[in-house]
């Protein structure tokens, strides 16, 4: 488990594709109980371990995590995330040229309980939601580009969907329409970057995830972006 910051308050990790946030009906063990154990473990902690889960990632997904180790800073985060004053920042792969170098994509999601899938509409339906993101092409290689995307909303499945509606599905995303599964069975979408004002100490964090490092497109577009820096 790669540790990416650590306080009293708070703690990031960067979550792998094969990993689930929180427990569900597959009953593999969540990410939320391998930090609870590590935390236990390294503080030598009687009893429960109090671990907060402030976000979620698809199962599929790989990226930055935050959780609270305190109620104080699981309050006060819940209440930026609602409030939208924590920046998350994904890159994404798809194969396909987006129409446009940067460009704020709006559509309506519904989402379908069944298939676990949300469909996005140009006009608003019944019974869906208002998603708003925004992207800009930051490289390519010989077949692939690198988007960088940031949400105003925070729907189901929604930078999936989004890109798969423009033409431009996410390298290995089945549901969404890539042909092709990536060969660590997951999507090649990242939670890059997350900032925010810390709950408790009021200092200005920065937290960037290092990306999969199984897969040489993405170190070559990691490292295609350490030279631009």
């Amino acid at each position: 488990m790669e540790i990416l910051y650590e306080d009293n308050h708070i703690i990031a990790v960067n979550k792998t594709v094969s990993e689930i946030v929180q427990g569900d009906k597959t009953g593999d063990e969540p990410l939320s109980e391998m930090v609870k154990n590590f935390l236990k473990n390294k503080y030598d902690k009687p009893g429960n371990v109090f671990l907060g889960v402030t976000h979620r990632l698809d199962r599929p997904v790989s990226g930055v995590v935050l959780f609270a180790k305190t109620g104080k800073a699981l309050a006060r985060l819940n209440e930026m995330f609602q409030n939208h004053e924590i920046k998350k920042t994904y890159w994404a792969i798809v194969q396909q040229q987006p129409p446009k170098m940067v460009d704020t994509l709006e559509h309506y999601l519904v989402r379908n309980e069944v298939n676990n899938k949300s469909t996005a509409f140009d006009r608003p339906v019944n019974n869906a939601k208002n998603a708003i993101l925004h992207y800009k092409l930051l490289a390519n290689s010989d077949h692939y580009y690198l988007l960088e995307i940031q949400l105003e909303t925070g729907r189901h499945h929604q930078i999936r969907c989004q890109l798969a509606k423009i033409g431009c599905p996410i390298r290995g995303d089945l549901k969404y329409g890539f042909p092709r599964s990536n060969p660590n069975g997951g999507i090649s979408l990242h939670s890059r970057k997350i900032e925010f004002v810390h709950p408790v100490s009021k200092n200005w964090i920065q937290i960037v995830a290092p990306v999969p490092q199984d897969d040489k497109l993405w170190l070559f577009f990691e490292e295609l972006q350490k030279e631009k820096e």
